[in-house]
């Protein structure tokens, strides 16, 4: 057996945002993986949720692999997202590598979110926010840069400013804008992208202007919430898949349980769009969110492009 260790340096070192997002759209174009998702929870001491997600995926014929991953929102030194990953060969079914989960989950999380933006933000976007200044946020604004070149103000907002402000130094070449309105920001962004644990709605549907397109991340419960009603009700909504998002996330069961939205209200998701079953971004000035789930397809594929980088 000839197993690979592939550490967090070098999954960076391989990838790029662009190549994944390309592997991505190819991926999306071929029949789904099997997948599962295992959730279980327990709430700390201080009232957080942690949580604790099995995901398998399975591409007949091609691979198969699983996530083990922890997500404990009140880490402070630690990641909020902890994981590693196993990728197995799909003819013999031996094990071919184990990975750093954690940075391939950045890395896939960002090229799930760009690759829906590439059909949905508008392609003249100039100007982007990120709500959420965790480890995620560095990961959204190259993201974003590679598949938008021409953004030319990235702002940053997060509830502890603090935050906000080690990330702007961190990457001085970004040039990012500590913002402290977030109305203010939302209003002026072309791409407002939130990555947060938020339990109520940071996003106000009122704030939107006509145009701009809404990448929400950060949610993975029903009980998780960063955009409200409002802003479900005027867009157009589009989730990465369908399987991880609709029963599973707040964004979507809470306005779908007020009345504000049905189901039938999410348009497609990226296998829909990679295959040109519907219709992204149809007008400038369509309000367009993107409501990413995760999954362990996503999972799948992103380890496949890294093992056919290094393996």
């Amino acid at each position: 057996m000839n197993l690979r260790f592939v550490d967090a340096a070098s999954i960076a070192a391989c990838t790029s945002y662009l190549g994944l997002v390309e592997h991505m759209r190819q991926a999306h174009a071929k029949p789904p993986p099997d997948v599962e998702r295992v959730l279980m929870q327990e709430r700390s001491a201080a009232g957080i949720d942690n949580s604790f997600l099995i995901w398998p995926a399975w591409q007949h014929g091609g691979a198969l692999g699983i996530k083990i991953c922890t997500l404990f929102p009140g880490n402070v030194r630690q990641p909020t997202v902890q994981a590693l990953y196993a990728l197995f060969d799909g003819e013999h079914g031996s094990p071919q590598a184990l990975l750093d989960g954690t940075e391939m989950t950045y890395w896939k999380t960002a090229a799930d979110s760009a690759l829906g933006a590439d059909f949905l933000a508008r392609g003249d976007a100039r100007s982007l926010l990120v709500v959420g200044a965790g480890s995620m946020a560095p990961h959204m604004v190259r993201a974003y840069r590679a598949i938008r070149p021409g953004l030319e103000r990235v702002m940053v907002w997060n509830r502890t400013p603090e935050r906000a402000r080690s990330l702007a130094q961190h990457m001085p070449k970004e040039a990012i804008e500590v913002v402290h309105d977030l109305q203010t920001a939302v209003q002026s962004a072309d791409i407002v992208c939130c990555v947060t644990a938020s339990g109520t709605p940071l996003i106000q549907g009122a704030w939107l202007q006509e145009g701009t397109h809404v990448d929400l991340i950060g949610g993975y419960t029903p009980a998780m919430r960063e955009a409200d009603d409002e802003a479900m009700r005027r867009a157009r909504i589009f989730v990465d898949s369908r399987w991880f998002t609709v029963e599973h996330v707040g964004d979507l069961t809470q306005p779908i349980a007020n009345g504000v939205i049905t189901r039938s209200d999410v348009l497609g998701d990226l296998f829909d769009l990679c295959c040109a079953r519907v219709s992204g971004r149809k007008h400038a000035r369509d309000i367009t969110v993107f409501k990413s789930g995760g999954g362990a397809h996503l999972d799948l594929m992103t380890a496949q492009y890294i093992a056919a980088q290094l393996l």
